[in-house]
């Protein structure tokens, strides 16, 4: 049997042959794009000529890889994108200072610039890549590109708002889907709120199925166990769409008990959710997009009304140069311990994990029970599953100044975890920005 250090040494390996075979993709890709372009030159219907090649060429290539030749033709758009508008990102992909992930996600954020604003916007995030992974580095560079775009991202939101609808897609087995396109704000308030509620009522089914007498081994932590229980199966998931079609239909969820929406338990839940507002949009500057903690970027209409009229919201202004926090408003009155770790945190501290610090536990890294103090120097956001992780397996954690916290994996390598970066910092002097 393969040894942990073996099976290690030997996916550095197959990282090294994966992406040379994959860069080599990219660039015999975008030849295919190149040459169907040369091949239509001079056409008197030259786009769709060069279209009609394209299409050849993607058939070709399709079956001899054995894909669909339109899933051909669109990996074929999307490596001439790489190699064209991105080239600096395919050279530190090539040199190992970043991944695939860190390119498409490059590509992901920077598909809202023009294309002459693309080669800054990737100098400008080549250096975040080279430190955290794709998912984690994902809302700082979609940050990073609303903030590079010519137009104000009010403008852009008002115009995308227009488009909002209500659609379903006929499924089968009797299924379907119903997709609301709406503001992200909506949207992120409907799921959390929904989900509250389906915790209430796992949590109620829980207690009521121990007062029976029912072994449920559940410890009030781990919400995979609490999705399955003796009297009642269903999952947060499903909870969760039963609950919007009550309230769409009946406007009360039919599994509360009191059916008042003014005092029942359900009734009484909203929405929690972190947002990050820098200074100058809390001040009416528009032109720049608010952070969704966890999520996407929002207007900052909607961040200053929310930031001033809702309870269940909490505001975290920010210097609009050096990114320190400065103010934290919370009509909830959290203890300023954690308020301080929320806002310091943002998300789960556990190397490529960006759950939302408002959805994570805080944990000791020095155990309490064997001293460690309560103090910010020693506490940090985990989410379920890292906070198991931390304490049942052989994975050890230690913060070091700074806010800085170094991981070690049961092979003994370090992983060293930043403090996240604000979410309002230092541009670079060389970019060219929008007046604000």
């Amino acid at each position: 049997m393969a040894s942990l250090a073996g099976l290690a040494h030997g996916a550095e390996g197959v990282l090294a042959r994966a992406t040379a075979a994959q860069i080599d993709e990219v660039r015999l890709l975008a030849a295919a794009a190149a040459l169907a372009e040369k091949t239509a030159a001079g056409s008197s219907a030259r786009v769709r000529e060069q279209d009609m090649v394209l299409r050849s060429i993607s058939a070709e290539l399709g079956g001899i890889m054995r894909v669909a030749d339109r899933t051909m033709q669109r990996r074929i758009d999307e490596a001439r994108t790489i190699v064209e508008d991105y080239p600096a990102a395919l050279d530190a992909w090539e040199a190992g200072r970043i991944v695939r992930g860190h390119v498409l996600t490059i590509v992901a954020a920077g598909s809202i610039l023009p294309p002459e604003l693309r080669g800054q916007f990737a100098d400008a995030a080549i250096p975040r890549c080279e430190r955290d992974t794709p998912n984690r580095v994902r809302p700082a560079l979609e940050m990073l590109a609303q903030h590079l775009h010519p137009r104000s991202f009010a403008e852009r939101h008002e115009a995308a708002a227009a488009g909002r609808c209500v659609r379903i897609v006929p499924g089968s087995d009797g299924m379907s889907e119903l997709i609301a396109k709406m503001p992200t704000a909506i949207a992120e308030g409907i799921h959390d709120r929904l989900t509250q509620m389906g915790r209430a009522i796992i949590d109620t089914r829980s207690e009521r199925a121990t007062a029976m007498g029912l072994s449920l081994g559940i410890d009030g932590e781990n919400e995979s166990r609490a999705e399955i229980v003796s009297t009642d199966a269903r999952s947060m998931d499903q909870v969760r769409a039963d609950l919007l079609a009550d309230l769409l239909l009946a406007g009360t969820p039919a599994l509360d008990d009191t059916r008042d929406t003014s005092a029942g338990p359900l009734g009484k839940i909203r929405a929690r959710i972190q947002v990050v507002i820098p200074a100058h949009a809390l001040a009416g500057d528009d032109h720049d997009a608010c952070d969704l903690v966890g999520r996407s970027p929002i207007d900052a209409a909607t961040a200053r009304q929310l930031a001033a009229g809702n309870s269940q919201w909490e505001r975290l202004v920010t210097h609009p140069i050096t990114g320190a926090v400065l103010a934290v408003d919370s009509y909830r009155v959290p203890e300023k311990m954690r308020r301080y770790l929320q806002a310091r945190d943002q998300h789960c501290r556990f190397p490529g994990c960006r759950q939302a610090a408002v959805r994570c536990d805080v944990d000791h890294n020095e155990d309490h029970a064997l001293g460690g103090k309560t103090h910010v120097c020693n506490l940090c956001h985990l989410c379920q599953r890292h906070h198991s992780m931390k304490h049942f397996t052989c994975w050890r954690v230690r913060q070091l100044k700074g806010g800085v916290l170094e991981w070690t994996s049961p092979l003994g390598r370090i992983y060293r975890e930043d403090a996240p970066q604000p979410a309002v910092a230092f541009t670079p002097a060389d970019l060219t920005l929008p007046p604000f």
